[in-house]
This record gives structure tokens, C-alpha cells and sequence, in this order.
């Protein structure tokens, strides 16, 4: 499965940007991996055959009505192409058709490459920061982007 193998890929390359481990998402079914394909929105990118990126859109259930980006990941190889810039707007897309005026998404602030890369793309702060459930050490922080 294609989603699986980006996604333990992701894992063990920044394994402080993603709310699993690596160690838990290795012992997961094949019935589970499914469900986790079916709960959100996913979109892979593939280059010259190969998947070199993920993410994902879906709702937050503690902030009722708003649209988000969750799990973008583009393999090192693919860094630097418009693999990111594309996994984005398909995710934007994803927003707009079911009513969104505005997509948000958490990133963990030591993690300044991808800040970074949001911050290029429309991103902006809104303020606020979380702790990771996995490990409340890792602080994110809540961005979002204009979609109107």
C-alpha cells in the first residue's frame, strides 16, 4: 500500500512533525491502514512512478466548521519541486469544494523548514500553540490561509 510506505517513511524522517510514531504505525493492520485511508481526504504524489509525498485534508473536531491540512510530507529526494506546492492546492481544492473559506493546519515549531514553506504559501500565524498529545515537549503551532 502506497499510503503506508510514505507514511513510515515520514515517520522516521521527522518523527516530532507527526502525532503517531513510527514504532505504532509499523504493528498496524492492513485493516487498520485502510480505516486511516478512509477516515480523511489523502492525496499522494507520485514522481516518475514513485510516491514522494502525502498529505491529507479533514475536519477538527475541537473547532467545529473549519478545514484542515494534516500529515504533508515530501520525501528528501523531492524536496525543492513543486511536489509540496501541488500536495498544497490539491488540499486547498479539497477545502473550497466542501465550503471552506480558509484551511488551517498545525506544524511544530522546531520544525523550521516547514514553517517556512507554509509561511511562502499563504500561510499565516494565528496565535496559537498546542502541545502533541504523544508528547506534550513537542509545541505546534496553528497557522491558517485565506482560500476566499
Amino acid at each position: 500500500m502506497s499510503l503506508r510506505a510514505i507514511r513510515l517513511e515520514s515517520l522516521l524522517d521527522t518523527p516530532e512533525a507527526y502525532g503517531s510514531t513510527y514504532e505504532e504505525a509499523t504493528i498496524w493492520s492492513d485493516d487498520r491502514w485502510r480505516a486511516v485511508a478512509r477516515q480523511w481526504h489523502f492525496y499522494l504524489a507520485e514522481r516518475d512512478g514513485e510516491v514522494v509525498g502525502m498529505v491529507s485534508g479533514g475536519l477538527n473536531d475541537y473547532v467545529p466548521g473549519t478545514h484542515w491540512m494534516y500529515g504533508m510530507y515530501v520525501s528528501p529526494s523531492s524536496r525543492g519541486t513543486r511536489v509540496a506546492t501541488q500536495l498544497v492546492e490539491a488540499t486547498c481544492d479539497w477545502a473550497i469544494g466542501q465550503g471552506g473559506d480558509s484551511l488551517y493546519l498545525h506544524v511544530t515549531e522546531s520544525v523550521t523548514r516547514a514553517r517556512s514553506f507554509y509561511d511562502k504559501n499563504g500561510f499565516r500565524s494565528t496565535g496559537a500553540t498546542i502541545t502533541m498529545d504523544r508528547d506534550p515537549s513537542i509545541r505546534l503551532m496553528t497557522m491558517v490561509k485565506s482560500l476566499a
